[in-house]
């Protein structure tokens, strides 16, 4: 079975055109003295005459049309509003808003606002005694300051997507 799939693959390229030089005699030796080689070979030849000679069908100009009219039949799933509880959304948003504003406050609230004058900025306070690197170095830390980001701009894109198509909704009507 191997080998019959071998001879319609170097048939087909023979016939296509694509063998090379050397294949290309080695192929014409074999049809001169291989009968079965021979006979594929006419076969295949009669296949591939047909292919192009044959005119591809094409849908007719409608066939698009009848089939979204079909789909529009069908109940398309509802939107994201009708399932979604706007509650939980606006309750996890909250959540972490105030983790981060926790984590602010508990921030400022470790700075020594009574230093002395030496390394004071503008404002009055020492920020090379601020020790940073004790709150933030834990990698579960990072990672939550990271997601809650990502959550608050995923929610401040939202409310603002929701601003946009109200002011349209007001624009249309």
């Amino acid at each position: 079975m191997k080998e019959q799939h071998d001879i319609e693959q170097q048939l087909w390229e023979y016939i296509d055109g694509i063998s090379s030089t050397e294949e290309k005699s080695a192929i014409e030796k074999l049809l001169e003295t291989n009968l079965e080689w021979k006979n594929k070979y006419h076969e295949l030849l009669q296949v591939s005459q047909l292919l192009k000679s044959s005119e591809l069908e094409h849908p007719s100009m409608r066939f698009t049309q009848n089939v979204m009219d079909t789909i529009a039949k069908y109940h398309i799933a509802p939107a994201t509003k009708q399932y979604i509880n706007n509650r939980i959304v606006w309750g996890i948003g909250i959540f972490f808003l105030t983790m981060i504003v926790g984590f602010i406050v508990y921030g400022f609230s470790q700075v020594d606002w009574e230093s002395g004058e030496a390394g004071k900025n503008s404002l009055g306070v020492d920020f090379s005694k601020v020790e940073i690197s004790k709150f933030f170095n834990n990698n579960w830390v990072n990672g939550f300051m990271m997601v809650n980001i990502v959550i608050g701009l995923a929610l401040l894109d939202r409310v603002l997507a929701n601003k946009r198509k109200q002011f349209r909704n007001k624009q249309s009507v």
